[in-house]
């Protein structure tokens, strides 16, 4: 049995003081009162130092960190990914793939499909942002590789794809549609021209949909054309990735998304390059030139490419624009995309049986000082 001591433990509805985690294996086992347990029993024990404990975070857009670009062909790049990011809390994310010839693309997914048996942050699966999105918003993505929508050449891949990027105006009919709710792909609305019409008259007889990082590359609101973003801000049914790193979104409106989608429906995400966790002031993405200054990564026109945050940044981040509780800013970062990629029986929060992804964040600021996937110590602040 091992144990975290001495930690606020950030559950999803309330933080608990005074309590022990323990978990065995790779499992929680128990939360319970400090007092009266025996931890001479423990293997091992973790002192959170009167600390956040969290969740492991689950990142479900990401390209790149550490000079590492999921679109590199060494397979390296994916290893380095997975060994960084649990010292920026995450321990489950989504390498999320550009928009390139579809040969590049296959030779990812299947990197993508091996590197999920390497140590570190546990890969579920990958996002393909692309390429079958609209030139007009394609932002950082590469015009010459956008295609029309065919699932075809995808099918060989069903079982790592969880969510494709894709503009709805752009389909001719809804057979793609249709063969990603068959193979249990998500459908993200992103990089797109659609009108408000378009989204609802496509998208709202789902289930549920998604939104790539609202606000941005879309449709804008305007009290004639309220646009992809009005669509996703009222939907019941859309799922929104927002960019909380106060330059791509404006923090009142991370704000009023919060206020209409609420905890359950608002996913953070960093959209990070591989300039995440460097000092580059020059990096590439997709074969573009990518300049870093002042914390925003832009192309040469002055295009945002990504970002260079990490996802504690960003929790952070929202939890002060938003006003939320800290419960809700961590669930927004763990649990509601645990339920999006529907994980969220094993990953998402701290509760008995669950896998023991924990995250010990510095209360002031929230920088990692410890991050463990699946009950062993993956980070530890120098």
């Amino acid at each position: 049995m091992k144990a975290i001591i001495d930690g606020m433990l950030v559950l999803p509805d309330e933080i608990l003081a005074g309590y022990v985690l323990l978990y065995e294996d790779d499992r929680i086992t128990d939360i319970v009162p400090r007092k009266g347990i025996r931890l001479g029993r423990c293997t091992e024990i973790v002192d959170a130092d009167g600390n956040f404990v969290v969740p492991g975070f689950i990142n479900e857009h990401i390209h790149g960190c550490g000079g590492a670009d999921v679109m590199d062909v060494d397979a390296a790049a994916l290893a380095t990914m997975q060994r960084l990011l649990p010292r920026t809390g995450v321990t489950s994310f989504l390498p999320t793939t550009m928009t390139a010839g579809r040969e590049e693309i296959e030779k990812a997914l299947i990197r993508i499909r091996e590197a999920k048996e390497n140590t570190g942050a546990r890969i579920l699966g990958a996002h393909l942002e692309g390429p079958f999105i609209n030139a007009e918003y394609k932002g950082a993505q590469a015009a010459e590789a956008i295609e029309t929508a065919d699932f075809s050449w995808l099918y060989p891949y069903k079982d790592v794809i969880k969510i494709i990027t894709v503009a709805p105006e752009t389909l001719p009919d809804q057979q793609f549609l249709q063969a990603c709710d068959a193979a249990g792909i998500i459908v993200s609305v992103g990089h797109s021209a659609a009108t408000y019409e378009d989204v609802t008259a496509v998208m709202e007889g789902r289930r549920m949909y998604h939104v790539t990082h609202v606000y941005n590359a879309m449709t804008g609101l305007h009290q004639r054309r309220p646009g992809i973003v009005g669509a996703a801000l009222v939907s019941e049914k859309a799922h929104c990735e927002i960019i909380c790193d106060n330059l791509h979104v404006h923090p009142a409106a991370q704000k009023i998304a919060y206020r209409l989608k609420g905890k359950d429906k608002l996913i953070l995400i960093t959209d990070s390059l591989r300039a995440c966790l460097t000092a580059d002031s020059i990096s590439e993405l997709g074969g573009q030139t990518v300049y870093v200054k002042d914390g925003a990564a832009r192309l040469e026109d002055g295009t945002l490419a990504g970002s260079i945050a990490a996802m504690n940044e960003v929790v952070y981040n929202a939890a002060v624009n938003m006003g939320t509780s800290l419960p809700e800013a961590v669930a927004m970062a763990s649990l509601t995309p645990a339920r999006d990629l529907g994980v969220d029986q094993f990953l998402g929060s701290l509760e008995k049986g669950k896998q023991a992804d924990m995250v010990v964040l510095d209360k002031e600021d929230f920088h990692v000082k410890t991050t463990l996937i699946a009950g062993e110590i993956a980070y530890s602040e120098p």
